[in-house]
């Protein structure tokens, strides 16, 4: 069951545009949410004193030596590196995180290594960095600027491509206040956690982001808000939740995963609308009965002064008759269960009457994805 998300949901919109990020991201969702009641509370909540500190030039610079240092580069060339890189990031006119990895790799045969193999595949240069991977335990033994500036670079790659499994175990390890970018590790790990419907540590770390909003980029800020207020009304087995579940199976199958965490993910939708299937019919019953006790009391209740008064809860409505019927010969030649054409899509459309437009729409177009993959 696939389907391709066309609906005009915001957070389809978001998920969508999240792919331009660090390049600059056009928000697709109300800008009016900025303004809201509940961004205002949370902008208070801020106010607090911030738990990291945004990055000079200057500090930049002194991290970047530092790392260079770690290495066991000369003294001059460090002085060399230092000044070419202070030069070439001090305007902001170019990425620090780029020019950073450009000036360090041939440093290091791992990282020659690595971002050799990142520019041909960042998938595989992801499985390196994995505690079981070839080059893990010679990339941990780099400096620590250089360790988290480089994670970074590598985790940003792969959450442009839409890869939010593989990019998290990378930027999950690095330490903002590490990095020559926090503002940046803030922002990419929050859109992995954000895209893969973990709420509250996406929420933490688009927090921390805007404990610095007035020196964060402002793509960030607004993108990072966006989230925040997307985020925030999720509920667990909700119809809102499954449509994010469809849009994450719908991204995959896009990148051509058909791998068992697809098939779980199919798993955990169909299970969840059976639930809240389940749950609505229940309501139905339950409305249903109350209506027929109230018509049943109704009628046979008697009247006092011209009005109806209800029937006693201890009396038991009446009803004759054993309740035996013909039992039905049913076989394939009958095509029982078959229905025209015509009948079949108006059954379709009764079932999925009482659901809001954008949840119907998402439904169905999962549904005949699903049907047309398979």
């Amino acid at each position: 069951m696939k389907r391709s998300m066309t609906s005009r949901g915001g957070f389809g919109r978001l998920t969508q545009n999240l792919v331009a990020l660090g390049l600059g991201v056009v928000a697709t969702l109300p800008l009016a949410w900025l303004g809201s009641p509940a961004m205002a509370a949370s902008d208070d909540a801020l106010s607090r004193k911030a738990s990291w500190e945004p990055m000079s030039p200057e500090s930049r610079v002194r991290m970047f030596r530092d790392g260079l240092e770690g290495l066991g580069v000369e003294a001059s060339e460090v002085d060399r590196l230092s000044d070419r890189y202070a030069a070439d990031t001090d305007d902001g006119l170019v990425d620090p995180i780029d020019r950073f990895v450009e000036l360090v790799r041939p440093l290091a045969p791992v990282l020659e290594s690595l971002i050799a193999t990142a520019e041909k595949s960042v998938t595989a240069a992801a499985v390196e960095l994995d505690p079981d991977g070839s080059s893990y335990a010679a990339f941990e033994s780099l400096p620590s600027p250089v360790r988290m500036t480089v994670r970074t670079w590598l985790g940003r790659q792969l959450v442009r491509k839409r890869l939010y499994d593989e990019a998290l175990p990378i930027l999950a390890e690095v330490k903002p206040t590490e990095c020559v970018d926090p503002a940046g590790v803030l922002f990419y790990r929050g859109v992995c956690y954000h895209a893969l419907l973990m709420k509250d540590e996406a929420l933490a770390d688009l927090q921390r982001l805007l404990e610095q909003e007035e020196a964060s980029p402002v793509r960030f800020v607004r993108t990072a808000k966006l989230m925040a207020n997307d985020l925030k009304p999720l509920e667990e087995d909700s119809l809102d939740e499954i449509s994010r579940l469809m849009t994450d199976v719908t991204r995959r199958l896009d990148l051509g995963r058909t791998d068992e965490q697809v098939k779980r993910r199919e798993q955990t939708i169909i299970d969840k609308l059976t639930k809240l299937i389940d749950k609505i019919e229940q309501q139905q019953q339950q409305q249903q009965q109350q209506q027929q006790q109230q018509q049943g009391g109704g009628g046979q209740g008697g009247s006092q002064g011209g009005q109806e008064t209800p029937m006693e809860d201890s009396r038991i409505a009446g009803a004759n008759g054993a309740g035996d019927v013909d039992r039905k010969p049913i076989d394939q030649k009958d095509g029982w269960g078959n229905l025209p054409p015509a009948e079949r899509q108006e059954a379709l459309q009764q079932i999925g009457r009482d659901l809001p437009t954008h949840y119907r729409e998402a439904i169905e177009a999962y549904f005949r994805k699903l049907a047309t993959d398979d």
